[in-house]
Order: structure tokens, then C-alpha cells, then sequence
């Protein structure tokens, strides 16, 4: 049994934080509070830190206009500008001051599963944050450094330490401001430069990724082509019988389109059913096994899985019934969340994922092509024209086992397989520096700053990177 014997001053001092429950001292989160003292700390709010909680925003979305950050775009140092993106007007932007996030600023959730998740914002155009985070404008820190030290072990325990709810967790912007920050010479700039070395490297990522897409588009001759949605059109009766629907939506003219653009392929086409195997099976864990899991938060917005969750058979969601492997295509299966498209890696090997998933993988195609073809336009209205349902609208297994799928060339196959390989091969490049990073900020608090940066210039990645400052 752990126990701490906490000073009645000791609770005045954290009354900031109205807290004088035993979890809140307990002695480990105690421990990284004297360590942090240790070596030099001042707290968040001596470094003129400002935290901003922006106000509730109305759903009022507009195609074009500012951009608007949900709790959904904030992922482990990363903010995610294109999964799902949502703008308001500018006439509503211009009335919430308070949401709007600058240049270098830092989003961390205050509320919900993920709480004290963060990243720094590095666009340089503003945008709107909703009010499930918190804005931190970093002052005379180092905010490339802040971000790196909240992600950190030593960060999350102090966040988690502030945590306060059961069922919807929150963190107090007073208790966020009284948290204690290492006080370093060199480090912070080190810190800072291979941040936007990683930067760099999931930029020319995305660049490799759109290069793929491109290379399928021309392939089919759709690089130009746009969607129209016509209010009218006109369909035979037999049309809507064969296919077993009377809703107006499922028979725009744009899905006959693109179907036809693939059926008109040199190469052939086939649906996808016959071209891959939809692996449906439903696969029960072991109660006492661990597994990864896979839901739809875990996928990223060029086809990468991003995290998952470990847990032993009884505690895995009843959802968890799908079993993956390395070279799986895995699709969400719920209208909304159509994009959420992934390949699944070597560190995924056996994994499961939700139900919620279509699991494929094929002999004739690659599946890096799947990918490719699945969150393109091609096969983004295929999957929204298949959507039925009431209350949550999905396509289910006959309707995405019809989706046409062109035949490509070998030798563009293997162009669009490269491409994402080295689109993924960077990516893990740039995570790669960020857990440097991340490792390096802990061995400074455990140890010292020069013990820190010299197990960077050790690290063969991060060493080639380091020598040039």
C-alpha cells in the first residue's frame, strides 16, 4: 500500500486546484513534483503563459470559411487538419475571440477520454478551436518544448493528477497554470528544431501520399473531374427495382459517373467482391490474452493506424470481434466516418479491430492501391452511395462487395505501392524524432540536460539532424 503524509500547508498551497482528496496526493504524482523542483521548475503561469477557454460554438458550418479544430482534430503532438475538417462563417468567427488559436499555439483537451491530449498549431493562417480545449499562448516558453514535456510521462502524471470527474473527465485551467516546467539552457532549442524536423518529414509524407492519388486519377482520366449533385434527373422504374431502393440520393447521376469512368478502363474492372476477400468472420480473444484493438479514433488521414488500445480479452469492447493482418485493407463501415480508410502494418500483425470495420485483402491488387482507391474520390462515393439505414446509416457487406474497382496496370500498381511505402516509411521517420524528443525530455529531468543531449547526438537519426546546429 502506498500512502503519503501530506502538511496542512501543503493542502493551502494546492488550493488553487480545491483539492484535498488522497489521490491528488498521492506519492507518486508527490515524486515527479519533488524531482521537478529538484532540478529547477517554474510554474506555467510565472513564464506569462496565458490559457484561453474558448466558449461554445454553434454547429453552423459552412463549405468555406475559417477553419474550426474539434476535439477530434487534436492527436499526440500532431494536429490532424484533414480528417473531417468543418468551417464557420467569418461573420461567427469574428464574434468568438476567444476560440481563435495563432501561429505556435498549444491545443490540449480539457475534457472527455482524451484529456491532456496536446499539440502545438503550426499553420499560419488562424483557426477556431471548440470549447473541449484549452488555448495555451506559451509566453516566454519555448512552446515547442512545452509540448514535448506535456506528452512526456512526467507531463501526463501531472495532468492526470488534475483530473478531476468519473465519467466525463476534466482538467481546471487553474490547476493547468500552477504546473511545474523545467527550467533548461540548450535543450529547448534542440527540442524545438527536431520538431520541425518531424514537421518537415509528415508534410513530404502527405506530398507522397497525394502523389499516389494523383497517379490513380490520371490512370482513370479523373484528375480534373468534379462531382455535381443535380437536383433533378430522371431514372426508369426497373432501376429502382433491380436495385431494391426508392430513395432519390442513391441514383445521382455522379455514382453512374465514376462507375462508368472504371468500366471504361483499358485494363477491365471487377467489383469488389470478386477481387478480394471480405474477411466478416467474427473472432472471440482469449480472456486473459492481451490484444490490440483498433477503433475508429486509431486512423489517421492518409491510411495510417496511429495507436491502438491493449487490453485482455474480458476487457476489450464487445465490438472487438475482427481479426487483421499485415497487408489488410480495413474500411469503416458507417456513413460520416467513410474516410476513416487504413493499411494495416507489420506492428498491427493480429490485431482486432471494431465490427464497425470491413475487413479486406486481395490477391490481384495491391493493397496499398486498395487504400489509395478507397479514400479517393473513387471509391469515397461509391461507399456513400451504398450507405442505407435510419438511425445509423452503414454500408453493409453486399453493397460494398459491389463497389467497382479498375484493374490498373502492374507498373501502376507498383508506382502507387512505392509511393505510399514511402509515404509510410516517413511518417514513422517523423514520429520516430518526436519519441526521441519525448525520451530526451525525460532523461533531463531523471538525469541532467547534458546527459540528454548527448543521448540525442547517440541517436543515428536525430545525431545526422543534431550536428548541423
Amino acid at each position: 500500500m502506498k500512502y503519503s503524509i501530506v502538511d496542512y500547508q501543503s493542502v493551502v498551497d494546492s488550493s488553487h486546484s480545491m483539492r484535498f482528496d488522497a489521490e491528488f496526493f498521492h506519492p507518486d504524482y508527490l515524486e515527479i513534483q519533488h524531482q521537478l523542483e529538484k532540478i529547477g521548475s517554474h510554474r506555467l503561469i510565472d513564464f506569462q503563459v496565458k490559457i484561453k477557454h474558448p466558449k461554445e460554438i454553434k454547429r453552423n458550418y459552412v463549405d468555406n470559411g475559417i477553419l474550426l479544430l474539434r476535439g477530434q482534430n487534436v492527436r499526440p503532438l500532431s494536429i490532424d487538419l484533414t480528417s473531417n475538417p468543418v468551417h464557420i462563417s467569418e461573420e461567427d468567427a469574428e464574434r468568438l475571440n476567444e476560440n481563435t488559436i495563432h501561429y505556435k499555439n498549444i491545443l490540449i483537451m480539457r475534457s472527455g477520454a482524451n484529456v491532456g491530449q496536446c499539440a502545438i498549431y503550426l499553420e499560419n493562417n488562424n483557426a477556431l478551436s471548440m470549447s473541449d480545449t484549452l488555448i495555451i499562448q506559451s509566453g516566454n516558453l519555448n512552446p515547442y518544448l512545452l509540448t514535448i514535456f506535456l506528452n512526456t510521462k512526467h507531463g501526463k502524471a501531472l495532468i492526470e493528477r488534475g483530473k478531476y470527474g468519473s465519467a466525463q473527465p476534466h482538467i481546471a485551467p487553474p490547476f493547468l497554470s500552477q504546473i511545474p516546467i523545467p527550467v533548461w539552457d540548450s535543450l529547448p532549442s534542440v527540442i524545438e528544431k527536431i520538431y520541425l524536423q518531424s514537421k518537415n518529414l509528415t508534410a513530404l509524407s502527405k506530398m507522397r501520399y497525394t502523389e499516389a492519388q494523383n497517379i490513380l486519377l490520371s490512370e482513370l482520366g479523373l484528375t480534373d473531374w468534379h462531382p455535381k449533385h443535380q437536383l433533378t434527373f430522371v431514372k426508369n422504374f426497373s432501376d429502382t427495382e433491380s436495385a431494391g431502393r426508392i430513395d432519390a440520393d442513391y441514383f445521382q447521376p455522379k455514382y453512374d459517373e465514376i462507375v462508368n469512368a472504371i468500366r471504361e478502363y483499358p485494363g477491365g474492372c471487377d467489383t469488389l467482391g470478386n477481387l478480394s476477400d471480405l474477411k466478416d468472420r467474427n473472432f472471440t480473444p482469449d480472456i486473459e490474452i492481451e490484444s490490440k484493438y483498433i477503433e475508429l479514433a486509431n486512423i489517421g488521414s492518409s491510411g495510417e493506424v496511429t495507436g491502438c488500445m491493449v487490453e485482455t480479452g474480458e476487457d476489450l469492447p464487445t465490438r472487438a470481434r475482427r481479426k487483421v493482418a499485415a497487408g489488410d485493407v480495413i474500411v469503416s463501415s458507417v456513413e460520416g466516418s467513410l474516410e476513416s480508410v487504413a493499411l494495416i502494418t507489420e506492428e498491427y500483425d493480429n490485431a482486432l479491430c471494431s465490427t464497425g470495420f470491413h475487413v479486406i485483402q486481395s490477391d490481384a491488387i495491391e493493397s496499398e492501391v486498395l487504400l489509395v482507391l478507397l479514400k479517393s474520390i473513387i471509391g469515397q462515393l461509391q461507399l456513400k452511395k451504398g450507405c442505407s439505414g435510419t438511425i445509423l446509416t452503414a454500408i453493409n457487406k453486399d453493397e460494398f462487395s459491389k463497389i467497382a474497382v479498375p484493374i490498373l496496370r502492374s507498373e501502376k500498381q507498383t508506382e502507387i505501392q512505392q509511393k505510399i511505402i514511402e509515404a509510410f516509411n516517413l511518417r514513422k521517420r517523423a514520429k520516430h524524432l518526436l519519441e526521441c524528443a519525448k525520451r530526451a525530455v525525460e532523461i533531463a529531468i531523471e538525469q541532467d540536460e547534458q546527459t540528454a543531449i548527448e543521448w540525442l547526438e547517440s541517436v543515428s537519426e536525430v545525431a545526422a539532424f543534431h550536428s548541423s546546429f
